[in-house]
């Protein structure tokens, strides 16, 4: 499967829980990390609530 390589670029201080919450679901804890998930809708759907504080390249 497709894998997505997701980093953090921008901090959540500021931005709604939910915002805060799904980063750290998906592993984002400190600036500039990065995590690698498999590519699926659930993930998507994350990323979607937060693209504007990461970058995605997918592999």
């Amino acid at each position: 499967m497709a894998q997505l390589h997701i980093k953090l670029v921008r901090s959540t201080i500021g931005y709604p829980k939910n915002q805060k919450l799904t980063a750290k679901a998906l592993g984002l804890t400190k600036m500039n990390k990065t995590v690698v998930k498999v590519d699926n809708p659930q993930v998507r759907g994350m990323i979607k609530t937060i693209s504007h504080l990461v970058e995605v390249e997918e592999k």
